[in-house]
């Protein structure tokens, strides 16, 4: 009779609190996710948006790079001898979707396809500040295309699942600097408005993931683990954009140069567990390793030299290259859920994630406190609300190969809003 009333108070009750995954460090936004194969319902629509707000003030900017002048072969003034700020506003503010549908067959397979966007970003610190040489605007962007099944049978008190699947990516972006300021140029006599531009970057590739879960029904208790493989994103390609320089001031300038680089995004291996601790109540938490530590430049090189020379970091070729330097990703979360009654439930969590950069970056460790709640007017319809609260913690970035900046960034404060609407028959 325990067991019963334990089963019947917590069973569907998850974990409201507000996803924090879009929180996490490297290019992550969504991440992976196959929590949907674990839903009772046989058949599962689940459509969910958050919208992250985070804010970074990069401060104390130094121009550390060295332009001669042609006529005299004297150094040029620095950005900061021009004017320029020593602060800017790093990131803009993004939305992270998510859709996904789970259809059981019989009573041992469940199997889901979705749609996300696991990896992007987007820095826009502007034209007006002492990096400008390094960027002034960059984005990433990301379209995930998965699908995934199970095989659960009885094993002692509960079932274990299987679970395996694969899926294909999409990852592309652009990257904006300054190549020679307009001031200086404009003391060559030359009327221009100095940028460079990396546009139309885009590769793919397919993955597959595999895991093992283990279930108790009654006690609401769950544990996963689930490892998804790297992504080889092949060659990607883009094009060197230089047409706003006068010809002559660089081998490429004046026009639009092919040009290509390769990546491979992370693999990622998460432990997650919940169970009922008490009627009405669940606890939840989770370990996710990411492998952020591959990505440390992704150079481009002009396709013309493919044969002739390697696209690496330090190659005779290299324009231009997105530096990085990211180590290992550690995201641990953890929080409890409580069920008012047949239709309220709401949630609690606590995240901390382990920052990426390492020489150069403003990626720093965070901590979030996520709040969530869930409406059940019927049996068949769900609506989450959430929000989120984090703290960026400080640290500074220096020059490393073709970054010429350092900056230094306090403790700033990120914010997210989560709704999601499931249906269930």
């Amino acid at each position: 009779m325990q067991r019963k009333t334990l089963a019947s108070s917590v069973l569907g009750l998850a974990a409201f609190a507000v996803s924090t995954s879009a929180l996490a460090g490297g290019l992550e936004r969504h991440g992976y996710d196959v929590d949907l194969l674990f839903e009772k319902s046989p058949y599962v629509f689940d459509g969910t948006v958050t919208y992250v707000m985070p804010n970074r003030e990069m401060k104390n900017a130094v121009d550390h790079s060295v332009h001669l002048n042609p006529a005299t072969g004297l150094p040029l003034p620095t950005l900061n001898d021009l004017g320029y700020s020593s602060t800017a506003d790093e990131y803009e503010n993004y939305a992270d979707p998510y859709l996904g549908a789970k259809a059981s067959i019989g009573d041992a397979v469940d199997c889901v396809v979705d749609y996300s966007e696991p990896w992007g970003a987007h820095s826009n610190p502007g034209q007006g500040w002492a990096g400008a040489y390094d960027m002034t605007e960059i984005k990433v962007f990301s379209r995930n295309y998965g699908g995934a099944c199970s095989y659960k049978f009885d094993a002692g008190p509960g079932k274990l699942r299987f679970i395996a699947g694969g899926f294909y990516q999409e990852v592309g972006g652009e990257k904006e600097a300054l190549v020679l300021a307009p001031e200086l140029l404009e003391m060559m006599g030359i009327v221009s408005s100095g940028l460079g531009r990396l546009e139309d970057m885009e590769g793919n590739g397919g993955g597959w993931r595999a895991g093992i879960g283990y279930e108790i029904p009654e006690y609401a208790m769950r544990a996963s683990l689930v490892y998804t493989s790297k992504v080889d994103l092949g060659e990607i390609n883009g094009v060197l954009d230089l047409t706003d320089l006068p010809v002559g001031l660089d081998p490429l300038s004046g026009i639009n140069t092919p040009v290509y680089g390769t990546a491979t995004m992370p693999e990622v291996l998460e432990l997650k567990v919940q169970s009922g601790i008490a009627p009405d109540w669940l606890a939840f938490g989770s370990i996710k390793w990411t492998n952020w530590s591959r990505m440390q430049n992704i150079s481009f090189c002009p396709k013309a030299t493919k044969g002739i020379a390697g696209c690496f970091s330090g190659s005779p070729v290299e324009v231009t290259s997105l530096d990085l330097y990211y180590r290992d990703g550690w995201t641990v979360s953890s929080g409890v859920g409580h069920k008012f009654n047949d239709q309220w439930s709401g949630g609690v969590s606590l995240t901390w994630d382990r920052g990426t950069s390492t020489v150069t970056g403003s990626q720093s460790d965070s901590w979030t406190v996520g709040l969530g709640t869930a409406y059940t007017p019927t049996e068949n319809v769900e609506l989450r609300l959430g929000g989120a609260l984090g703290i960026l913690t400080s640290g500074e970035s220096n020059p490393v190969h073709l970054t010429t900046t350092s900056y230094e960034y306090g403790t700033d404060f990120v914010s997210a809003l989560s709704g999601e609407l499931k249906i269930k028959f």
